[in-house]
């Protein structure tokens, strides 16, 4: 029989000081109180109630046991109240994974901002390798992490935060030195800087996928930061997330090249587990990440600024 249940079914009667305005109290039946009591006494072997026609009361034994139940169950309200407001509360610890190359962007702006404003949660924000299981974090002690592939995997739950665009671009004195690409088999002449995660570039062609994959990279790296200051040194042609380099494409540091050609955009997703989506702080730090990056807006680049270089017939290679 369930003790707790037992035990409340007790304490009721003890207050009642009856078994028909215990069993009323707790929504249950007279006979199952009774049961209850009856099933409570021959356990631990002893009297805890005299029973008359018309009155309850207690042996000392009864007395002292009342006692006992009333405090397992005081601190056992209090315990789990106490559960229940910290699973409430916008504070504690928050541990969060990030793939190097989303890391490296702005993503960590947001992550830096956001443990500025809630200095009640301390954050742990983790650059490094994300594996292909999805439910990995969870197993490495994180509450989330960031991810930009498509999801598909009930072992956790996701959240769309942003959409990250991406260029094709290259430095002026690299075009000038070696010329620039009109159509995209022009790249086969041409050096391309790669991200070792992603060798082939994937493109859009008036609605065709095109696959591009250079043989002999100029440079790599499994970074996008590092590949972003190869591109501004002129070694070569990079595609680089938008975000982080639109001041160099203002300031005409890099410019687009091939822009007849569409890059597809990679979703930013949050990943963490079924059971943490109510966590009030993690809830906190999704919306304000989403937030963030819709008060952040790519803004576009306009005619007034440099333009870009190489628009062309392309074709696939």
């Amino acid at each position: 029989m369930d003790r707790l249940a037992v035990m409340k079914s007790y304490v009721a009667v003890c207050k009642a000081q009856s078994f028909t305005g215990a069993a009323r109290s707790l929504g249950v039946s007279g006979s199952l109180m009774s049961r209850h009591i009856a099933w409570l006494e021959d356990d631990l072997g002893v009297r805890l109630i005299n029973r008359t026609a018309r009155s309850v009361s207690l042996t000392e034994q009864g007395k002292q046991y009342l006692e006992f139940c009333e405090r397992i169950l005081r601190e056992i309200d209090e315990e789990e109240e106490a559960v229940r407001s910290a699973h409430q509360q916008v504070a504690g610890t928050l541990s969060i994974l990030s793939p190097k190359w989303i890391g490296s962007l702005d993503v960590s702006d947001a992550v830096a901002e956001f443990a500025a404003q809630h200095p009640q949660i301390r954050v742990n924000f983790d650059i490094g390798m994300v594996s292909d299981r999805l439910y990995e974090f969870l197993n490495q002690g994180y509450d989330a992490a960031f991810q930009t592939h498509d999801l598909r995997d009930s072992s956790v739950r996701v959240r769309r935060v942003a959409t990250l665009p991406f260029v094709l671009c290259a430095a002026p004195s690299y075009l000038a030195r070696r010329g620039i690409p009109a159509a995209l088999s022009d790249l086969a002449q041409h050096d391309c800087i790669l991200h070792r995660q992603d060798p082939t570039w994937l493109l859009h062609d008036e609605g065709r996928e095109v696959y591009y994959k250079t043989t002999r990279p100029a440079f790599t790296s499994n970074t996008y930061l590092v590949l972003q200051k190869a591109a501004l040194q002129g070694m070569g042609v990079a595609m680089l997330p938008q975000r982080p380099i639109q001041s160099h494409l203002r300031t005409g540091r890099l410019v687009r090249v091939l822009d007849g050609l569409s890059v597809p955009t990679r979703p930013l997703y949050v990943v963490y587990p079924p059971g943490l989506h109510s966590v009030q702080r993690l809830r906190v730090f999704i919306d304000y990440v989403s937030d963030w990056f819709k008060q952040y807006p790519l803004d576009e680049i306009s005619a007034s600024e440099p333009p870009a270089l190489a628009s062309g017939a392309a074709h696939a290679i």
